[in-house]
């Protein structure tokens, strides 16, 4: 896996989520939420998010995962970049894993709101807040 979020500030706790038994989750990785308070590595375009991984979670070692669900960490920029000051959510559909963009008008899965601007590939401040609201 590339592109791993990076702790800069801690502001809350880890906590401890269920996940899957055969999938190894390298720290740092961007997590979606599934049912049961599940963890699983985001796969797709404005995800559930979770949090971010706090330690590697080893295949066929349990299913318990310490997951972060506030904190500022150093992220990477999908394609369309961000913008400080704007919320950003998950861009793995389209591009690298752990990206992160601006978020669509109307976006509902917020991951958290970038600290910096940055364009594709460079690195970026965010403030970690996973949030999701019913715009519909």
């Amino acid at each position: 896996m590339a592109r791993e979020a990076t702790l800069v500030l801690e502001t809350q706790p880890a906590i401890s989520m269920t996940c899957d038994l055969a999938t190894g989750i390298e720290k740092g990785a961007i997590c979606k939420l599934t049912n049961n308070m599940t963890a699983a590595l985001s796969d797709g375009d404005t995800d559930i998010c979770a949090g971010i991984v706090q330690s590697e979670h080893l295949a066929n070692r349990g299913t318990k995962v310490s997951i972060y669900r506030g904190g500022i960490f150093r992220g990477y920029a999908g394609a369309a970049g961000v913008t400080v000051g704007m919320p950003i959510i998950t861009d793995v559909g389209t591009g690298d894993t752990n990206e992160l963009v601006n978020a669509d008008v109307n976006s509902e899965q917020i991951v958290g709101i970038a600290l910096e601007t940055a364009t594709d590939g460079n690195t970026f401040l965010f403030e970690l807040k996973p949030m999701a609201v019913n715009l519909a």
